[in-house]
């Protein structure tokens, strides 16, 4: 049965307003976008309506996004779950988001929630959509649930063991996430590499090691390639050891990228692995689901270390100049968060 009306009521008897209309962000052409007014469904049962605190910007896909570099080929695969519009232009683009619910189900009444939906100030979700945020995790660090989940994945495809040597280069969002998860193995050694001497201080405080990619970096047990340049593939195929692999954590889009595989690429018989979030890791295909993977990944940000991810805020009112600086390659690599809660 739909709720119609502004006003619903929820199961304390406390009345909650529910606006006529969400103010969403549509990305229009090359680093432009604009805000348009959306009539706010009707609310069912099994549905919920939430009211967004935060969303977060997820640098590598959505400077894609921006500059409208998604492939033709993999526009399908990648649309987000929640996306409005079509690629390249217009779209309503993203996928971390975490607000209250105002309306629905007991269980998720007034909790704080995390989905997989766009930049918008209110929508209504399916319940199975809402994911329930750790009380011990502050709504802002939960935008992170995306790039821990990642680096979950990465980790289920690495697989790295106890005492490894682990190495992960690109120091961005992802790549530094997928360093902190992999410090709590036991007995692992992990360094970030990146071009960018001020990563040695976000390394530091993410209680791993750091190497600058003009460093000699010694081979490692486990190689993880997150920087999005093809120069850092490149770098991860000279740490890899003999018989050993390169995990590629990034996607490059449409742009094209050259690698040398000659020298001793072929004597040491290095394989190049894809990684990618949109399916679980072969390895926990069989007894792992997107949802449980998902949950982990919100317990795990119980961990205060990744706030060191959150680089730069914004509020809803600059995402015009948020999403061009995405374009012309001028955002910071870490996460930057939208703030829905300001007028």
């Amino acid at each position: 049965m739909a709720v119609t009306g502004n006003t619903r009521q929820g199961p304390a008897e406390v009345h909650r307003e529910i606006p006529d209309a969400a103010t969403a962000w549509w990305t229009v052409g090359a680093g432009r976008g604009e805000f348009r007014r959306e009539r706010m469904p009707d609310i069912s049962d099994g549905e919920a309506s939430v009211r967004t605190l935060f969303t977060g910007v997820s640098r590598g896909t959505e400077a894609l996004v921006a500059r409208g570099e998604v492939p033709t080929s993999e526009r399908e695969r990648m649309r987000a779950p929640f996306q409005a519009g079509e690629f390249p232009f217009p779209v309503k683009y993203g996928y971390l988001n975490v607000g209250t619910v105002q309306h629905g189900p007991d269980a998720l009444q007034g909790r704080t929630v995390f989905s997989l939906f766009p930049h918008q100030s209110h929508f209504v979700v399916p319940e199975e959509a809402l994911h329930p945020v750790p009380d011990a995790v502050p709504p802002r660090r939960a935008v992170l649930a995306g790039a821990v989940e990642t680096a979950v994945n990465v980790l289920w495809d690495a697989a790295p063991l106890v005492g490894d040597r682990v190495v992960v280069v690109g120091a961005g969002m992802i790549g530094c996430a997928i360093a902190r998860v992999a410090r709590s193995i036991p007995g692992s050694e992990v360094t970030l590499v990146d071009v960018d001497p001020a990563r040695a201080a976000t390394a530091e405080a993410l209680g791993v090691g750091f190497a600058l990619a003009t460093e000699e970096i010694a081979p490692a047990d486990v190689v993880i390639e997150a920087s999005g340049a093809g120069a850092g593939l490149q770098l991860a195929l000279g740490i890899a050891p003999t018989d050993g692999e390169v995990i590629v954590a990034s996607w490059y889009g449409s742009r094209p990228v050259s690698l040398e595989l000659g020298a001793d690429f072929h004597s040491r018989r290095i394989a190049l692995r894809p990684s990618q979030v949109g399916a679980i890791a072969a390895r926990r295909r069989g007894s792992r689901t997107t949802r449980n993977r998902l949950a982990l990944a919100l317990r795990l940000l119980e961990d205060p270390a990744f706030d060191e991810l959150l680089s730069g805020a914004s509020t809803w009112r600059q995402l015009p100049e948020v999403t061009a600086a995405l374009a012309d390659g001028t955002a910071g690599e870490l996460c930057h968060t939208i703030d829905w809660t300001a007028e």
